[in-house]
């Protein structure tokens, strides 16, 4: 790791930190201009400067973008808050999986290579078995709907996330919390449910609930009624009032049923 010599404490500044870290210096600009990791102190010149703490946060981003979370997702679960031991698991999981699945295409891949090498045309079921060597799927995942879904409906969802491996957590469990809590700021706030701020929010609510349901209506549907009849335990938040949330349901709809 390259330390800023013009500090005590360990610091960077952002060409070091992005020759250390594999990105450019354009990335983290770009991160810096979004907020999504900005230096957070700056030398006796002036010059802005990264942190051990700000290093902390870009092993977080790195890791929940490597289990294929956008930009927006990493803001929202940073913001809510993410569990460091478990992104760590999570992020060791994946790589393991992807070492795993790797080294299962190198030994179909060698089956092929000796094949042709001996002048053999490598038989349909070793082609076969070569391309699927290069999808692979995530763990099962479960959430709590039973009572609004069938358990098709539910086996529904669960294929659906389980396909998402670790990311599923996070886009589930803790970016689509974070966005109702949000939108709840907003409304409390007294913001107008046709700002742009609002209907941008509804937006991802709507793009993570297709992801999950397949833009099935019936489990849509479902999905809906959990939030309306027991929002707070949806939002991961079994502390708020429950009128509180149904409130800010029927702040969403009217957000959503506004022209664009």
């Amino acid at each position: 790791m390259h330390r800023c010599p013009m500090t005590a404490s360990a610091s960077w500044k952002v060409g070091p930190l992005a020759e250390a870290s594999g990105l450019t210096v354009r990335t983290l600009h770009h991160w810096d201009a979004i907020g999504l990791l900005s230096p957070s102190q700056r030398s006796q010149g002036g010059h802005r400067e990264y942190t051990e703490g700000d290093l902390v946060r870009l092993y977080h981003v790195l890791a929940l973008r490597s289990l294929g979370l956008g930009l927006d997702t990493i803001a929202a679960c940073l913001d809510a808050g993410v569990d460091p031991t478990r992104l760590v698991r999570d992020h060791t999981a994946g790589v393991e999986a992807s070492l795993a699945a790797l080294e299962t295409l190198r030994e179909r891949l060698v089956r092929l290579g000796d094949a042709l090498a001996a002048g053999r045309a490598p038989s349909a079921d070793a082609l076969l078995d070569a391309l699927k060597a290069i999808g692979g799927t995530g763990p099962e995942a479960e959430h709590t709907l039973r009572r609004h879904l069938d358990a098709d409906q539910i086996q529904a969802l669960r294929t659906r996330a389980a396909a998402l491996g670790p990311a599923m957590h996070y886009l589930l469990e803790v970016e689509w919390p974070e966005l109702y809590r949000r939108a709840d700021r907003l409304r409390a706030a007294g913001t107008p449910p046709t700002d742009r701020k609002v209907r941008r929010l509804v937006a991802r609510m709507d793009e993570l609930s297709v992801l999950f349901t397949g833009g099935d209506a019936g489990i849509s549907a479902g999905v809906r009624d959990a939030w309306h009849d027991d929002p707070a335990a949806m939002a991961a938040d079994p502390g708020a009032p429950a009128d509180d949330w149904r409130e800010l349901a029927d702040y969403l709809s009217r957000a959503r049923q506004s022209p664009a």
